[in-house]
């Protein structure tokens, strides 16, 4: 069964446009999920819009939406007049420039959308509209109107389709440097930024989301499976955290030995026990001889 379509529309490029359909790329589907249940009953239970000064109950006939104009003061928005609010773009996808795929800042990416033609009538259009842009290796910009809001959308070539991806307004991004201003600018030797680079060759690997693991999503399903046969559920320990300074330098250098260096410190104890060993059965040979002597 084909998926549904989350939206319909036009894609329009100048006086070129096309029938499209969008379709939300990610899903949250299968995250496990917990439900508010009585304790006592099992049941499940439902939340009540309850009025904050009077306490009283809401019913759906009694809600609506308001903007706060000061503390406590509210104008009252209806529906109908959000409607009325027009843009120009509610079913269409109108294509305002072409920018360089690396000019794109990654924290203004929001949500992925997969494009495609809708219906045999719309191929042609839609293969010249894509096939053009895969030849100039530029994103489009565009924008469209998702849940009564207008969103810029990065749209670019993906296998037979479109990839669109809406864009954050720069309103919506905090500024770094209300975060970073902070950071010292230490002095650091060229031999330690030299041992980091040897460590970062070291680890290098190719982008392959298939090595993604959820291990939290992984541990609940574990959980819920214990719990819902029966087994008894044991409490994880809590995560030792070293409270000692360590040498900058030896912490590079011991990670750049990786696992052969953690085998070692795992072994040392052993080999610092050796000598002890050694001392024993030095001393069981010496009074030995001293028997025979006697």
């Amino acid at each position: 069964m084909a998926p549904r379509a989350y939206w319909k529309g036009s894609l329009k490029l100048s006086l070129v446009s096309c029938p499209v359909v969008l379709y939300p790329a990610s899903t949250s589907v299968e995250k496990t999920r917990f439900h508010m249940i009585n304790k006592e009953t099992g049941n499940r239970l439902k939340q009540q819009m309850i009025d904050a000064e009077t306490g009283d109950v809401v019913e759906s006939n009694q809600k609506g939406r308001g903007y706060e104009l000061k503390k406590g003061q509210y104008v009252e928005i209806e529906k109908e007049e959000l409607e009325a609010v027009q843009i120009e773009s509610n079913h269409t996808i109108e294509i305002d420039s072409f920018v360089p795929r690396d000019e794109i800042d990654k924290r203004y990416y929001n949500h992925p959308y997969y494009i495609a033609p809708d219906g045999k009538a719309a191929v042609d259009a839609f293969a010249v509209i894509r096939d053009a842009m895969k030849d100039e290796d530029r994103v489009a910009l565009a924008r469209i109107v998702l849940t009564n809001r207008e969103h810029v959308m990065a749209i670019e070539p993906l296998g037979k389709g479109l990839l669109g991806t809406t864009l954050r307004y720069p309103y919506e991004l905090r500024d770094e440097e209300d975060y970073f201003e902070g950071i010292k600018t230490p002095k650091v030797t060229k031999d330690m930024v030299e041992l980091a680079g040897h460590i970062l060759h070291k680890m290098a690997a190719h982008f392959d989301p298939s090595k993604f693991k959820d291990e939290y999503e992984n541990a609940l399903k574990a959980l819920v499976r214990r719990k819902a046969s029966g087994k008894p559920i044991k409490a994880a320990e809590p995560e030792e955290r070293p409270d000692n300074v360590i040498n900058l330098m030896d912490a590079l250098k011991a990670s750049l030995k990786g696992k052969g260096a953690t085998k070692r410190r795992a072994q040392a104890p052993a080999s610092r026990r050796a000598p002890a060993r050694r001392t024993s059965r030095k001393a069981h040979r010496s009074a030995a001889r001293h028997r025979k002597a006697s």
